[in-house]
């Protein structure tokens, strides 16, 4: 193994101390227990939105705390769900008196956890609302679920949610925008390599070099198959064309397309990809309004690309193109 890192046991404490040294304008970042959050927080009177999951995935979560988009990120150890007390501090840390989104993904610990600290806010006299994201299409049930995995659509709802909740909706209209962005967002990714969290020290599966994990997780679960290595088109397709399929998506309709590396795919590829998702949407008549390509939802330095596709309409198409600062998105501003 050959990773960048000076003790195990510090690598979390010490990427956050280099976020808050890089970001420090932006973010602030709490040590007991991990918080990311937005450096203005709390903001009087709107809703803020929490988020969080175990670290690898960067940037996600902590690189999307800013205006206009999450107030707050919980890191957990690689690949580990956060733990309540990151949930409960976090929420008490951006209550703006509006009210607080939790914005969970669709893993066992992740809702359990999330679960526990909602609880812990209400006691506490905090409206909170959670939304679950379950946009992987690959598999039904898989390690850690119970249902579809929440994958790239995440990084979408916290975007288009979160500059809902920057105009100051009230919670239950910025919890029912998160709830019908998940309705209409859907993904799938695949993997060329495994990748080696640090405490482990060995890679977290075994793939032959001329093979492709279809349909994997962000934290290197098995997916639908495993194949041969196809040229890049065909592997596209078996991404993007069950995507598609499962949105139903038809003539004219309007679409964001995100085209994500997992971590050691380089821009290059992903460009290839989303070219034959390009191809794959014309010959149906759906036109690619928005795109967003890049490493936005990692497995560490796993090679891999996942395809998440969002049915547009004006309403979210307007709060995607709102402006947004943070550490890994900024536009507008």
């Amino acid at each position: 193994m050959k990773k960048l890192i000076n003790a195990v046991d510090d690598f979390v404490r010490e990427s956050l101390e280099g976020m808050q040294r890089a970001h420090g304008d932006l973010v602030g970042v709490n040590y007991d227990p991990f918080v990311v959050y937005r450096a203005d927080a709390p903001v009087q009177g709107k809703v803020g939105v929490v988020s969080g999951g175990g670290s690898g995935h960067e940037p996600m979560h902590g690189g999307f705390v800013g205006r206009g988009m999450l107030d707050a990120a919980c890191p957990g150890e690689v690949f580990t769900s956060p733990t309540p007390d990151q949930m409960e501090w976090a929420t008490t840390k951006v209550d703006g008196g509006a009210g607080v989104l939790h914005i969970v993904k669709n893993y066992s610990g992740d809702i359990m956890n999330f679960e526990m600290a909602a609880d812990l806010g209400r006691d506490a006299g905090i409206e909170v609302q959670s939304v679950v994201v379950d946009d992987d299409v690959a598999v039904k049930d898989s390690l850690y679920t119970q249902g579809r995995r929440g994958v790239g659509g995440t990084v979408l709802m916290e975007k288009i949610v979160g500059a809902k909740a920057e105009e100051r909706a009230d919670l239950a209209s910025v919890a029912d925008l998160a709830r019908d962005v998940n309705a209409n967002v859907r993904s799938m990714g695949l993997a060329l390599t495994s990748c080696t969290v640090p405490a482990a020290g060995s890679p977290t599966f075994e793939l032959g070099d001329d093979e492709v994990e279809i349909g994997i997780g962000i934290h290197g679960e098995p997916g639908r198959e495993r194949i041969k290595l196809e040229p890049a088109d065909q592997l596209t397709d078996r991404l993007a064309r069950p995507v598609i399929e499962d949105l139903g998506l038809n003539a004219g309709d309007q679409v964001l397309v995100f085209v994500n590396s997992m971590g050691g795919t380089p821009l290059a590829e992903l460009y290839v990809v989303f070219r034959r998702v390009a191809q794959l949407l014309d010959e149906g008549g759906v036109q690619i309004a928005r795109n967003l390509i890049g490493p936005y939802i990692t497995s560490l330095e796993m090679q891999g690309a996942s395809v998440t596709i969002l049915r547009l309409d004006d309403e979210k198409t307007r709060l995607w193109d709102l402006p947004v600062r943070t550490p890994a998105l900024r536009w507008g501003v």
